[in-house]
């Protein structure tokens, strides 16, 4: 049996706990205090790190906690962050404490972001650090809008109960914008009230399902004529628009609100 926890980490970050009977997985450990903290409380040491990309917040804790318990650090290939013993790469397949995990390449918030996927079953697994959120998206810092977006089609092709673990606790205000985008979509404004009584008595709203992403995650809908038709009036687009730049308008404007 799998078991899968958030250990909280700076202002909104989730750094993941992971574990069976085999062993306990941490990915993205930005920070080993919390990391160690909870560990010793339940008297257990780490088995393997995973690290989606080379960011501070995602790598700062993971040289402590591979030294301290002796175990590699897998990431991706060529990354700025210099602490990865097991480099990855597009389709490359792990198995950690008995799960298989394949390797996802989706740059465009950093050009060395990967993704780990497991198919676990009828309860597939998916961490995607900072490419997508439950409810948006990750900046594009180094990549393009174009590698952002193309990298957001891989993952919208997963199955529909995938469930998603990123790394912040985003989405309260990913969905507020989400509601700018698309007034009128029901399940959206569902989610939205369930998701600020969730924050109001400090519980996660993650992990989330594909499914409920594909509904009303505004970066993953820039093929539905609703989103289309808010961008086109904001923006001034014209009717040749495409799907890439219906996205590269709602990620700019996500940025500047």
């Amino acid at each position: 049996m799998i078991k899968i926890e958030p250990i909280k980490a700076f202002n909104d970050n989730y750094i993941w706990l992971m574990s069976t009977n085999e062993g306990l997985v941490v990915v993205d450990p930005g920070d080993a205090k919390p990391v160690l903290s909870y560990l010793e409380k339940i008297g257990k040491n780490l088995s393997h790190i995973l690290i989606t990309h080379h960011h501070f917040d995602h790598t700062g804790g993971a040289e402590e906690l591979s030294k301290k318990y002796g175990v590699e650090v897998y990431g991706p290939t060529s990354s700025i962050y210099k602490g990865i013993t097991k480099e990855l790469k597009e389709e490359d397949v792990i198995n950690v404490i008995g799960i298989d995990f394949s390797v996802i390449e989706i740059p465009g918030h950093t050009l060395d972001h990967i993704a780990y996927y497991s198919e676990n079953d009828d309860n597939p697994i998916l961490f995607c650090g900072d490419t997508l959120f439950a409810g948006g998206c990750g900046r594009v810092f180094e990549g393009t809008y174009e590698q952002m977006y193309q990298s957001l089609l891989k993952l919208k092709k997963l199955p529909l109960n995938t469930q998603i673990y990123c790394g912040h606790e985003y989405t309260q205000s990913n969905l507020a914008f989400a509601l700018k985008v698309e007034k009128e979509n029901i399940p959206l404004h569902k989610r939205f009230d369930l998701c600020v009584q969730s924050r109001k008595n400090n519980k996660p709203t993650i992990p989330s399902l594909l499914e409920v992403e594909l509904e009303t995650n505004p970066f993953l809908r820039s093929d539905k004529k609703s989103v289309q038709e808010c961008i086109m009036q904001k923006f001034n687009l014209n009717e040749t628009y495409n799907d890439i730049e219906i996205f590269t308008a709602t990620r700019k404007w996500k940025d500047d609100s």
